[in-house]
């Protein structure tokens, strides 16, 4: 089946929320444990994200794709774990397309969040059954390990952001680098016609 052929994929959100934890030197992420029961990932550990509503169009007031996104993964954070972001604070990391052979497809705008103030998590028991903070390289071993399950770009992510430290190093760096994008050359990630330029290399 080619991706002419298939169903379009749904546009969606999600978003690493970052912080520092001193005791340990390193970057710790929030990981949400999905019910096992939902059809999508049932029981796996993601981000907080899902699928952009017209309301997160509304909200912006706008039509562009990019903008909605920030506002579906603000609004996911707040559903999914009782967190309140701003559009603002994040900064856009990744693009992810379901190949067209998958039953589900989503189009997902990967950001992180830097968290600079200390947050408290309250999952909304329904799709959200509970949640962690892990370092990356914390999370990787417990997949690796079969302890937890983590859905690929959610350990992509992961390895992306395990080399760091702290806030400072992680924001440089992912402020600075390249755009990741599966697939590449994805003719459903167009960043010049949403609103947000790739910045040059």
């Amino acid at each position: 089946m080619s991706e002419s052929d298939s169903r379009p994929p749904v546009p969606a959100a999600t978003v690493a929320l970052v912080r520092e934890n001193p005791q340990l030197a390193d970057i710790e992420v929030l990981l949400l444990r999905r019910d096992s029961k939902l059809v999508f990932h049932g029981g796996h550990w993601v981000f907080p994200g899902g699928r952009i509503d017209q309301e997160d169009y509304q909200a912006q007031q706008t039509e562009l794709e990019y903008p909605a996104a920030r506002q579906a993964a603000v609004r996911e954070t707040w559903e999914e774990a009782g967190i309140r972001l701003e559009a603002e604070q994040l900064i856009h990391l990744a693009h992810w397309t379901t190949p067209p052979k998958l039953p589900r497809r989503f189009s997902t705008w990967f950001f992180v969040c830097p968290l600079t103030e200390p947050v408290e998590v309250q999952v909304d028991d329904r799709e959200i059954r509970e949640y962690r903070w892990s370092t990356p390289s914390a999370a990787i071993e417990l997949d690796d390990a079969r302890q937890l399950v983590l859905p690929h770009p959610t350990r992509v992510t992961l390895e992306d952001l395990q080399g760091y430290r702290d806030l400072q190093s992680m924001v440089q760096a992912v402020t600075e680098g390249n755009i990741r994008v599966f697939p590449e050359n994805s003719r459903f990630y167009r960043p010049s016609e949403m609103g947000y330029q790739e910045p040059e290399n």
